[in-house]
């Protein structure tokens, strides 16, 4: 079942705890787990969340303290749930969307031969749209992901099956899920061409369709997303909260004073349901994206026209990675020291006038210019180091969106060299 199911299933069980084991999206020999914990060791906005300091270290030590296996007591044997737990999930998903909005809407979907595919489409049909059709051979559970080099929606090639049934098929739009269902991808149509939606220009979408559904309450992203939603929240005098990358930490945002109502983070994840899960959950994502593109089209609108209109009204904000793939860790930490110990004093020709570095905390160092932001930091799962670079372009009143556009993009090219250059990369 997908990973938004188990955290569900803390909540609504009142449960101590919940493990999943998953292989997400990495590669097959990554397989590992993830932990929730509900309010008795959570506390009540943890509960249900994945773990935080100090539950890490404490599990660690007490795995630590674990002898021989054949050693350990047996508990006593466990209940299996039953579909009513899904159906549970199913019905609270779809009651995320309004129940009277429009419903034509052709969705093309892949699970990435992970375990999205039967409650979505559940998700999809409780709701009143059409069933999304499915790509044949990534539908069913399969560890090997044969189809796939890595089963990362955001991976070169992994959607090809995706946009060949889209074509096929007619969809409006595209979405793959991660195999374990927490992450949601956005494919649409631009200029004629399938282009994936960068997770910050999807979570923009999102943030601003709860927005307009008068939605009030916390918005929260990290510190490597994109300044859009801080942007919008300011204009739309709603509360904001930026915290460190994960979602973990996204669902603790704003440390109780407001509730939070939605949260995203760059790399697909979005949480639109708060209340329902308190972590990432591509299904009631992929129904959002729906309900939105839905609207749009009764109006002879897209997405793409929809995140125009936002770039006119908040400026382009484009973002892109730097992310270098190591055999030796040492490289990252060696690139790590090169920016501490000559931190770049411009970037594309602008003084740099904010240098932070976040240890001992956290191993980041953000740089910031009046136009630019760059965050660097080693990935949390992956042997990468990755940098996120930021540039926005105003567009002057009724001035010319894709003209901006093509100005950051330039922009963005320009950073990422100038960065690569910093870290000796």
């Amino acid at each position: 079942l997908p990973t938004p199911v188990l955290a569900y299933a803390v909540r609504h069980l009142g449960a101590v705890a919940g493990v999943m084991v998953t292989a997400s999206h990495n590669p097959p020999q990554d397989n590992g787990y993830k932990v929730y914990l509900g309010a008795q060791l959570g506390g009540e906005l943890g509960a249900g969340a994945q773990i935080v300091p100090p539950a890490d270290a404490g599990i660690e030590a007490a795995i630590r303290s674990v002898g021989p296996l054949a050693r350990v007591p047996l508990g006593p044997v466990g209940q299996v749930l039953g579909d009513d737990m899904v159906a549970s999930y199913v019905d609270g998903a779809a009651a995320v969307v309004t129940p009277d909005g429009p419903r034509d809407l052709k969705v093309a979907y892949t699970p990435l031969h992970g375990v999205g595919a039967a409650v979505l489409t559940a998700a999809f049909a409780r709701a009143g749209f059409p069933v999304p059709g499915v790509v044949p051979d990534q539908a069913e559970p399969d560890p090997a992901f044969p189809t796939v080099g890595f089963p990362n929606p955001e991976e070169p090639g992994a959607v090809d099956r995706l946009v060949a049934l889209a074509d096929v098929t007619g969809a409006d739009i595209a979405i793959a899920n991660d195999p374990d269902a927490d992450r949601c991808a956005v494919v649409v149509r631009d200029d004629g061409a399938w282009r994936m939606l960068r997770g910050d220009e999807v979570g923009a979408l999102l943030a601003d369709h709860l927005m307009r559904r008068g939605v009030t309450g916390l918005y929260a992203t990290t510190i490597v997303s994109s300044s859009l939603l801080r942007a919008m929240c300011a204009a739309r005098g709603l509360p904001y909260d930026e915290t460190l990358t994960g979602f973990k930490w996204i669902v603790r945002a704003g440390a109780g004073e407001h509730p939070l109502v939605f949260g995203y983070e760059e790399a697909l994840g979005y949480c639109v349901a708060p209340g329902q899960v308190r972590d990432k959950d591509g299904i009631t994502a992929a129904l959002t994206v729906a309900e939105l593109a839905a609207e749009l089209k009764a109006r002879g609108r897209t997405l793409t026209d929809r995140l125009d209109e936002l770039a006119a009204e908040f400026g382009v904000h484009h973002t892109d990675q730097l992310s270098v793939r190591v055999d030796d860790l040492r490289v990252i930490a060696d690139a790590m020291a090169r920016i501490r110990a000559a931190t770049p004093t411009t970037l594309l020709g602008q003084p740099v006038t904010e240098a932070q570095d976040l240890l001992p905390g956290s191993d980041v160092v953000i740089l910031r210019t009046a136009t630019a932001r760059v965050v660097v930091r080693p990935s949390g799962t992956e042997p990468k180091l990755k940098a996120y670079l930021e540039v926005v372009e105003p567009v002057a009143g009724g001035g010319d969106v894709a003209a901006a556009r093509d100005r950051a993009q330039a922009a963005v090219g320009t950073l990422r060299a100038e960065v690569a250059a910093a870290l000796g990369v």
